[in-house]
């Protein structure tokens, strides 16, 4: 358990100081900043997976759905650095700036996620382009719809949780209480749909909430490779989260039904035989 705490951590630092390794322009301030919170995370992440009691992190003894959402957010950072950074061309940023534009146009329909980014971008960018944000955009939203594709489709092969092994509540879900009161498959259904509408709603506001403060606090986020990084990377790893979360929650209450008809059928079955 201790080893793979350290695992984890470690790959958490790695992580947060990916752009940092990456990016041009680093300042020492910036490095020791960035080096200062994988340190924090890295800490955190180590406590709750070296601890017997759960305290925070959710399906924490439920794999693989916290290894996705951490290599999601692995590729969604180390594929905008490389596209932010250039890289001297390379195939490599060409192919994912290709792809980026791809899927990008589709999100700048009128009202769609994009729209006010790439409105906004045009006035205020110094480092980059319109169209090299609009590929890491499409690139974030390609790698978080394949990882949610991935999971779903896990589900539907009823290959997650593990089948071998029992679904702990406790541990897996330590900031749900089962006897808070209500039935727990309505609670945990009704929870599902606020987590996809949430996730549905903040990829749409995200952007603009974002930019409104930006602006009240006179950050120019578009003059930032880091900031526009992690910007759009979080901009995607949270609706992903949100649908990753409502689907597990969704799974959870199919199996607590179907273990209460099970249950049901066998009370049924072992009533009281006639004399």
């Amino acid at each position: 358990m201790f080893l793979g705490a350290v695992m984890r951590a470690a790959i958490v630092v790695l992580v947060v100081a990916t752009p940092s390794l990456m990016l041009p322009g680093t300042t020492p301030e910036g490095a020791e900043l960035a080096m200062l919170l994988a340190l924090v995370l890295a800490g955190f992440t180590a406590s709750e997976y070296s601890s017997l009691y759960p305290a925070m992190i959710e399906f924490r003894d439920a794999p693989p759905f916290n290894r996705l959402r951490l290599i999601s957010l692995c590729l969604m950072v180390f594929a905008l650095s490389l596209v932010a950074s250039g890289a001297d061309g390379s195939s490599l940023v060409l192919l994912l700036s290709v792809l980026g534009l791809l899927v990008g146009q589709v999100l700048t329909y009128s009202g769609g996620p994009l729209a006010a980014i790439v409105q906004y971008v045009p006035m205020h960018t110094e480092v980059l382009s319109a169209f090299q944000i609009k590929a890491m955009a499409g690139i974030a939203f390609f790698i978080a719809c394949v990882v949610l594709g991935i999971f779903a489709l896990m589900l539907r092969m009823k290959r997650w949780p593990d089948p071998a092994h029992a679904f702990n509540v406790w541990i897996n879900l330590p900031t749900f209480d089962p006897t808070a009161g209500g039935d727990v498959i309505n609670r945990l259904i009704r929870d599902a749909r606020v987590n996809a509408i949430l996730g549905f709603v903040i990829t749409f506001i995200l952007p603009t909430v974002g930019l409104m403060m930006s602006d009240h606090f006179d950050i120019h986020v578009f003059t930032s490779l880091h900031g526009l990084v992690w910007g759009v990377a979080l901009w995607m790893f949270l609706p992903l989260s949100l649908f990753m979360r409502a689907l597990a929650l969704a799974r959870i209450a199919a199996m607590i039904r179907e273990q209460r008809a099970r249950l049901v059928a066998s009370i049924n079955s072992d009533g009281p035989q006639p004399a």
